[in-house]
């Protein structure tokens, strides 16, 4: 039987390495950088804002007619005093450590002057509805005050509960977050190691105070859409109703 004679196969080459965008160094790595880390390294924050907030606040019901304060004027405004008082003596200048008692004692401030600006709210409401109003700059004055009440007191409210508060935050204790910033979703944006200030917070509320709405900033647990869905709604009844109520009597 005759024998086929064998053919022998060249080794194939190795494909040239790509010259276009998709080239990759030698010695380069195919792992993706790490991402942001969460919770960010631990960093004191300056308490000063928040008090400068509560202090705009305590100002801003002095200055409203008494008819719209739940009590004498000065009987609320002089309780929130001695509280920031107190809560000043035993806070440091720069919060870096999770303070209980400090907390408590800020988040009762803060549901103090809550309550207050929404009294004053439905009283102006009421006195709208059921009065013969012809002082349409009065009007005017009330409804601004009650509507930058509410702007400073709800940027307390985000400062005092994302995270589990200023305290846990600033020693890197923070918890699960309650609001998505832009920072946070993408990881281009430097530093990595960004956290919210209260500036941040103060934006979040300016911005849900004029939209009645989140804008870049979203809300992830309940109780920041709970909270975000009241100012909202405090800022809308008063834009809505008693500004645009003012205006017509100018007009």
């Amino acid at each position: 039987m005759a024998r086929v004679p064998s053919t022998a196969v060249a080794p194939q080459s190795a494909a040239p390495p790509p010259d276009g965008p998709d080239a990759r160094p030698a010695g380069r790595s195919n792992a993706q950088p790490p991402g942001r880390p969460y919770p960010p390294p631990p960093e004191p924050e300056p308490f000063w804002p928040a008090q400068l907030a509560v202090l705009g606040a305590i100002a801003l019901q002095l200055l409203l007619p008494e008819r719209l304060s739940a009590g004498p004027r000065w009987l609320l405004p002089a309780l929130e005093a001695m509280l920031l008082i107190g809560l000043s003596l035993a806070t440091p200048r720069q919060l870096e450590h999770e303070h209980r008692a400090r907390r408590r004692v800020a988040l009762t401030i803060t549901a103090v002057v809550s309550a207050a600006n929404v009294y004053s709210l439905g009283a102006l409401t009421h006195f709208l509805l059921h009065h013969n109003v012809t002082k349409g700059r009065e009007l005017i004055t009330s409804g601004v005050l009650i509507w930058l009440t509410n702007f400073l007191i709800f940027a307390l409210w985000y400062w005092e509960l994302d995270r589990g508060g200023p305290g846990r935050r600033a020693a890197g204790h923070d918890g699960a977050p309650d609001f998505l910033f832009p920072q946070m979703a993408d990881d281009r944006i430097e530093p990595l190691n960004w956290r919210p200030r209260f500036i941040d917070y103060a934006y979040v509320s300016l911005t849900n105070a004029t939209a009645f709405s989140p804008t870049d900033t979203m809300p992830l647990t309940g109780t920041a859409k709970s909270v975000m869905g009241i100012q909202a709604l405090v800022s809308l009844v008063t834009i809505g109703l008693i500004v645009s109520r003012a205006v017509n009597i100018l007009a």
